[in-house]
């Protein structure tokens, strides 16, 4: 619980660590990150001796290639949610992740074919007027919001197809994105202008650090998910945007009319119904006897059942899905 509870904490106060960098500008500030987080990750990987699942990975051409996707579809996530907190709307990235949970509900059952109970129709129900209410509060689709949902959830979507060790899945996103990123910067210099040692000292060393607050945070995380339930950890990511949003409201003093205030209290509402569903289907019932029985029609497990399957393969089935989730679970990398 304290691994995991730190990994999250951490993620929500990198929220106060961007604004710090905004002498560079978005693109600059991703392009650094996806540098020092591949030097970061490699030197927990290495202090900790675990090359091996890097290694196979790396001989897998589908893994190489879902993991492509994955790479580019997080750098869309990291940089519009650097643009969105460093030009004064962290409440739009705070919505963004809470909605996040109900997009990827939506994916569950467009791509896996995954089956609703009532009260996740309600949920995704709320969270689409919550959307419609908060447009009009915005007076525009709030797309930096809707980007940074969208982009989460397709990416936790690929993860769930590659099922990779959070530490080795982001060393290859980044090892994928490192020549692009440092093509980039090395142009930025050549130009003069980038920031990385024309600003001061402290703001070349907040962007190495940018590296480090992108791998600690993941490292307690992948620790974390191994050692408590799924569950906790579904309820442990709301920490982020609950945090985005009080930074939002109370450190950089953004506008909250009442009608963005009704917007935001319908997405608590559907998150409520969200979590009191999971809690409900995830809790452990006690076996009435000895023998193996298939799991009853309304819990997790029967959902993920496949049809037609027998117990033995219903049984691998959703230890297979069990565990790729597990990975997916609330990231790896929510900024």
């Amino acid at each position: 619980m304290l691994l995991g509870a730190s990994a999250y904490l951490m993620w929500g106060i990198s929220t106060l660590y961007w604004p710090l960098l905004d002498a560079a500008g978005p693109v600059e500030i991703l392009a650094h990150r996806m540098v020092w987080a591949l030097l970061a990750v490699a030197v927990i990987l290495a202090a900790r001796g675990q090359w091996g699942g890097l290694v196979a990975a790396l001989r897998d051409p589908r893994k190489i290639l879902i993991l492509a996707g994955a790479a580019l579809v997080i750098s869309v996530n990291w940089g519009v949610f650097i643009y969105t907190v460093n030009s004064g709307q962290t409440s739009q990235a705070a919505l963004g992740y809470f909605i996040n949970p109900l997009v990827s509900i939506v994916f569950g059952v467009i791509i896996f074919s995954e089956r609703l109970r009532r009260a996740q129709w309600v949920a995704v129900a709320l969270g689409v007027l919550a959307v419609a209410v908060l447009t009009y509060a915005y007076g525009a689709v709030p797309w930096m919001s809707l980007s940074v949902a969208f982009s989460f959830a397709t990416y936790g979507v690929l993860k769930k197809l590659v099922r990779l060790d959070g530490l080795d899945s982001l060393a290859i996103e980044t090892l994928l994105m490192f020549l692009p990123a440092l093509g980039y910067l090395l142009y930025l210099g050549h130009a003069g202008t980038g920031t990385f040692t024309s600003v001061s000292t402290t703001h070349t060393l907040l962007l190495i650090g940018a590296g480090t607050v992108t791998a600690l945070p993941l490292l307690c995380f992948g620790m974390a998910a191994r050692r408590i339930p799924l569950s906790t950890i579904g309820l442990l990511q709301f920490m982020v945007p609950i945090m985005q949003f009080l930074f939002a409201w109370l450190v950089f003093d953004e506008e909250l009319p009442l009608s963005r205030w009704l917007g935001f209290g319908i997405v608590w509402a559907a998150l409520v119904v969200f979590a009191v569903d999971m809690l409900r289907n995830t809790t452990p019932r006690p076996a009435r006897t000895a023998v193996a029985e298939p799991p009853p029609d309304d819990s997790p497990a029967a959902d993920l059942r496949p049809a037609g399957g027998g117990a033995a393969d219903g049984g691998a089935e959703r230890g297979r899905i069990g565990a790729a989730t597990q990975e997916a679970a609330g990231g790896p990398v929510p900024p």
